[in-house]
């Protein structure tokens, strides 16, 4: 029964395992809560000590911008934590050992706080660029931080090599970067370090203090003092990024929903006026702002740590452009079609489903999302640890599934309504398979009952509507799969009958 009530409540329930957790300074940060005496922020933002004008400069609540000589000066009070910039295109991303550098934690001891940024500009135009999105690396001990080490990070290091010494990469730690064991952050930033690429951080509920706290305004206190803001902004080449926080604690153990607060969409707005309508944003949160799961499922509700409650008053502000969504937080990989403007990309894991197996509880392998930016247009696919980048099909042979005894089933992944999934019986075309909504056979095989799998045995299948099925004629020899994506790439994969 815990097992399923974990799952039914994914997000909502949180954590399994129950660890203490340390809040540094919480005390302080406490009090600070309600101080609104004024404090003025200022400083420069500098290329090679000469000014950048037009730097938008934020201290989480308001954003000014730089003058002509790169000064910026903003009147701030004691609730703020940090300034920060949205790092303006064109320019590297400051980084320590690859954690994304951007901002100063504000010393709120005196009215004036002096704090200056300064920039290197790139070698060559990053109109055309490429980011990850690792979502739920979720590393809870020694061995899953080791397995994250040994593969995840690696494998990320390989494929950007791959793309040559030019490439222009960034990641974007999509929430969950480890299961409420705080002191494996250090094992994270070390997988960041190992991968060579800068990488922006989002926070998952398993990455909050939950422990000891009484409400969500302190729930992020571990996590800012490792990566800073919970939400931020910044760009590379035609493309403006934005990390928000959706993950918000109720005040009670290990509960949570998803929302936006005001503060960040008041934030948002302003941030925003500085883009040109039209222009590609793309946002990354924890829990997606929608999904498929309810229409799968049959549910009466949606699961309030499922999805964001108030996405709706999100999507109006993104109204005036082009948007992609990045999230994870579920272990099941979806593309979400919001409106004609908006598209979500509900990630695959990294540690699939939770380091019990080499696949999501949706069949989607252990993985993750790469991107690729060329001026305003973006392609993307899903790419599978330890796999080469055109493995996106899994087939499965006749009988295998126990509910299609006489056909062949296949999982498609990174599936979305553009796809076009077709099948061959010994080299003939045969037309489309037929799209269903069911369990994957692989996932049942490993993750269903209450006695496996052996390392968490909570987990269970995910139903997904990403599978597909045919039914060969009696005389079949050999089923090939044919997916082709948005981007006219054609995948195959075999099975025999």
């Amino acid at each position: 029964m815990f097992r399923r009530d974990f799952l039914k409540n994914l997000g909502l329930l949180g954590a399994v395992v129950t660890v203490p957790v340390s809040l540094v300074n919480a005390a302080s940060r406490k009090d600070n809560l309600s101080n609104v005496s004024t404090i003025t922020l200022k400083g420069r933002v500098l290329n090679q000590g000469k000014g950048l004008a037009g730097v938008s400069v934020t201290d989480g609540i308001n954003i000014t911008q730089t003058d002509a000589k790169g000064n910026y000066q903003l009147l701030s009070n004691k609730t703020a934590q940090f300034v920060y910039i949205s790092i303006p295109a064109g320019y590297q991303i400051d980084n320590v050992n690859g954690i994304a550098k951007f901002y100063t934690p504000i010393d709120l001891q005196s009215p004036v706080f002096n704090a200056d940024f300064n920039l290197s500009k790139l070698s060559k135009s990053d109109q055309k660029h490429q980011f990850v999105v690792w979502a739920d690396p979720q590393i809870q001990n020694r061995s899953d931080a080791d397995q994250f080490l040994n593969t995840t990070a690696p494998d990320l290091k390989e494929l950007v090599k791959s793309y040559g010494d030019d490439a222009l990469f960034h990641g974007i730690g999509c929430g969950d970067l480890v299961f409420d064991h705080h002191e494996l952050f250090e094992d994270y930033k070390k997988a960041v370090a190992i991968s060579g690429v800068p990488f922006f951080q989002v926070l998952g509920n398993h990455d909050m203090d939950l422990d000891g706290v009484r409400s969500d305004d302190l729930s992020a206190e571990t996590f800012k003092k490792q990566f800073g803001p919970t939400y931020y902004s910044f760009n590379r080449g035609k493309v403006h990024y934005v990390v928000l926080d959706d993950v918000f604690f109720i005040g009670a153990k290990k509960k949570y929903i998803g929302y936006i607060t005001e503060n960040q969409l008041s934030w948002l707005e302003k941030d925003l006026k500085t883009v040109p309508a039209g222009s590609m944003v793309i946002v990354s949160v924890h829990i997606p702002t929608d999904s498929g799961d309810k229409r799968r499922n049959e549910l009466k509700e949606e699961s309030m740590g499922g999805v964001v409650a108030n996405r709706q008053q999100l999507y109006k502000i993104l109204e005036p452009y082009k948007v992609h969504i990045m999230s994870g937080h579920t272990h099941w990989n979806e593309h979400v079609i919001i409106n004609d403007k908006i598209m979500e990309h509900n990630h695959g894991t990294v540690c699939g489903a939770w380091w019990s197996g080499p696949v999501c509880g949706d069949g989607t392998p252990n993985g993750y999302g790469v991107y690729e930016v060329d001026g305003e247009n973006i392609k993307w696919y899903y790419k599978s640890t330890g796999k080469p980048k055109d493995h996106q099909i899994s087939v499965y042979a006749k009988g295998y599934h126990t509910d299609y005894a006489d056909g062949i089933v296949a999982n498609v992944w990174n599936w979305d309504p553009q796809w076009k999934v077709e099948w061959l019986e010994d080299g003939l075309l045969k037309g489309d398979m037929k799209r269903i909504t069911d369990f994957d056979p692989l996932t049942v095989e490993l993750y269903k009952g209450s006695s496996i799998p052996e390392y968490h045995k909570w987990v269970e299948p995910i139903k997904t509507d990403h599978l597909f099925v045919v039914t060969p004629s009696a005389t079949a020899k050999n089923i090939v799969v044919r997916a082709t994506d948005r981007f006219g790439n054609v995948y195959t994969c075999s099975s025999q009958v």
